[in-house]
């Protein structure tokens, strides 16, 4: 009676053991974005992250086998809360600079852009001629971070919490020009009654600059995230994404 309670019990203890490692076994990481980036991050009329960022991520998630949760998290506070381990990683259209990897660590590119100023249609242009003006950007972005180094004595540069407030100040002629990432603006500029009174001034420059997942220093996140992008770019399942957005290789 003993021998069979003992194996009994032990059975119990390796069927628990085994429910234990089963649920523990997909790793759980929650990406945080920022949810105002469209068309690679915006929050759709159901409350829920969507966007090309968003895409890529479920992707990645689904070649790690992980058990994802994308959540967002307003821009200036994306770094920080990465930091305190509020969430895994950050994917939200996010450029490698030399002051962000003091910080962070960063996987391989998922697309590149560049930086372009856009104004009214019609209205001469020329980057010489912007002294005076009113200059709006994202505040701690690339094209911030350039209008500081270049502008900051010969224009009134206005930055903002978000890409959606630059734009509403662009709309109302608050602003005279905005510098921004070139390929959300191409979104914007598409919509009716705001963004198509609008276009670009002037070619795109910088456009070497890589957008990436930021991770925290050291973690092995990053290799499994790189290896994962590795996949979705051999496989097709990038490029089907990418086209869902936009009708060129953003890569």
């Amino acid at each position: 009676m003993k021998l069979k309670k003992l194996a009994l019990g032990s059975a119990l203890v390796l069927g628990a053991a085994l429910t234990s490692v089963s649920s523990v076994a997909a790793d759980k990481v929650r990406l945080a974005t920022e949810g105002a980036w469209a068309p690679f991050n915006f929050i759709d009329s159901a409350g829920k992250p969507q966007g090309f960022d968003v895409d890529i991520a479920w992707a990645l998630c689904a070649k790690m086998k992980a058990d994802c949760e994308v959540v967002t998290q307003d821009w200036d506070g994306l770094i920080p809360g990465l930091k305190v381990r509020k969430f895994d990683a950050i994917i939200a259209s996010m450029s490698i600079t030399e002051e962000r990897l003091k910080v962070v660590d960063f996987t391989n590119k998922y697309y590149s852009g560049g930086l372009r100023f856009l104004g009214l249609k019609g209205e001469a242009f020329n980057v010489a001629d912007l002294k005076g003006k009113v200059i709006g950007a994202q505040r701690a972005t690339l094209g911030a971070q350039y209008l500081e180094d270049n502008f900051a004595d010969l224009a009134t540069l206005k930055f903002y919490d978000n890409q959606d407030n630059v734009y509403l100040d662009l709309v109302s002629g608050r602003l005279d020009v905005v510098l921004s990432d070139e390929l959300p603006t191409f979104d914007w500029l598409k919509t009716s009654g705001n963004g198509d009174k609008f276009e670009f001034k002037g070619d795109a420059f910088l456009k070497e600059d890589n957008i990436a997942i930021a991770v925290r220093k050291g973690d092995k996140l990053k290799n499994k995230l790189n290896k994962a992008l590795d996949e979705i770019l051999a496989d097709g399942t990038y490029q089907k994404i990418n086209a869902k957005y936009f009708p060129f290789s953003i890569y």
